[in-house]
């Protein structure tokens, strides 16, 4: 092949890359498509004051009407009553909150996952990534910390994977570690990311996205404090963790 050929493909391939470069999704971009896909968690009652009992975040998935959130976000049996709903608030396309009430819900205790199927018109689902995320990868949390204290905006911090952290799943009990038991925890452990963010009371359950893909990575579902939970909010660590989303993914496909 002449050289001149080659170099005129090689400007071309240049070119085709560039053009892609430019076409990625800034941050700003990512916060503004993903806000109306996250959403709050919590319980309504028309005899509760407040009302509505925000309780943690989520985000839209699969097919518009289902949403994920950490299941220990989810109420206990002994807060619900005849009156008392478990309810998502979602924003309408004038940007308004509505309410939706939940419909079903599967839970996945061991990962702290719960799926959330909703009434109502359907929002606008957050693609999830299947692969798993590499340590110094930079992202983006949203949600709503320190509940409505702030008032019920969406938040964005942005940090990195600042490592993958690996946990065992819990025993049911001291009497149910014996070898057996240990060597199937052992082979059965799962990594967390750790990240670099501030993260607070409020977030659980919010999405966690890869800043170059735009695809939601993991789910928050803790944050290191001092001392005690009020400390999160004057002292905060800036370390946070969250549930891959391969996990997410996993439990849509058992809930078909």
């Amino acid at each position: 092949m002449p050289r001149r050929t080659c170099r005129n493909l090689f400007l071309l391939l240049v070119m085709s890359l560039g053009g892609i470069a430019c076409q990625a999704e800034s941050l700003p971009d990512l916060i503004e498509r993903a806000k109306p896909s996250v959403l709050m968690v919590g319980t309504y009652s028309a005899t509760d004051s407040p009302r509505f009992g925000f309780r943690g975040s989520g985000f839209i998935v699969g097919n518009g009407r289902q949403a994920v959130t950490n299941a220990h976000v989810l109420p206990g049996p002994e807060q619900f009553s005849t009156e008392r709903k478990l309810v998502i608030q979602v924003r309408d396309a004038a940007g308004k909150w509505v309410m939706r009430q939940v419909s079903r819900t599967r839970v996945n205790a061991a990962m702290d996952l719960a799926l959330l199927t909703f009434e109502g018109e359907p929002g606008p689902p957050l693609q999830l990534a299947e692969l798993a995320a590499r340590e110094g990868e930079s992202i983006a949390i949203m949600g709503f910390p320190i509940a409505g204290a702030l008032g019920f905006s969406t938040v964005t911090h942005a940090g990195i994977i600042s490592a993958l952290t690996p946990v065992f799943q819990p025993m049911p009990g001291p009497g149910a570690l014996t070898g057996r038991a240990i060597r199937q925890a052992r082979e059965e452990k799962f990594n967390l990311y750790q990240l670099d963010a501030v993260a607070y009371p409020g977030n659980s359950g919010g999405p966690v996205f890869s800043t170059t893909s735009g695809q939601v990575i993991g789910v928050i579902n803790m944050v290191l404090a001092r001392g005690s939970k009020e400390s999160a909010l004057s002292n905060p660590t800036g370390i946070s963790y969250a549930i891959p989303s391969a996990h997410v993914v996993e439990l849509m496909r058992t809930s078909d």
